[in-house]
Formats: C-alpha cells, sequence, structure tokens
C-alpha cells in the first residue's frame, strides 16, 4: 500500500522548501523514508514476501542515491535533513 494522500501532504508541507515545492531533494527522500519505514514493518510480519523485499532494497537504493546528490550539492541541507529523519551514513 502507497502512502496516503493526507500523509503525503503532511510530509510534503513539513520538508518542503517553498510553498508549492513537491519535488525538492528533501521531500523525495522524505517521501523514500516513510515508504522505506512502512515497507519494514510489512517484512517484519510477512517473512516470506520476497516482492516486497525487493522493492525495498530498490528504494534503499534510490534514497542512497537522491542523499548522495545532496551531499555533492548543498552539504548544510543534507545534513539537516539526514538529523530530521535519523538516517545513517
Amino acid at each position: 500500500m502507497a502512502l496516503d494522500k493526507a500523509k503525503k501532504q503532511d510530509i510534503i508541507a513539513k520538508y518542503s522548501r517553498g510553498e508549492n515545492d513537491t519535488g525538492s531533494t528533501e521531500v523525495q527522500i522524505a517521501l523514500t523514508t516513510e515508504r522505506i519505514i512502512y515497507l519494514t514493518e510489512h517484512l517484519k510480519i510477512n517473512k516470506k514476501d520476497h516482492s516486497s523485499r525487493l522493492g525495498l532494497l530498490k528504494l534503499v537504493g534510490q534514497r542512497r542515491r537522491l542523499m548522495r546528490y545532496l551531499h555533492k550539492v548543498d552539504f548544510a541541507r543534507y545534513t539537516a535533513i539526514k538529523e530530521a529523519l535519523g538516517i545513517r551514513n
């Protein structure tokens, strides 16, 4: 299941850089992190769901690429989003 509309809007409002910002790197990282958390909890219950496990690994890789880009472009924003979401290196 994907994120519901209300939760998605809350995340966008919290991490957006402007009023109409829905696609900045910080917002993408925050949305991906929420999906990763959801899938992690799902896989704790459904241990044999290998297709969801592959989807989780793809999401983790996507978030890693976004974090690498943000680290390269603006280190201050990188550290802020990393600490706000509790992401390790």
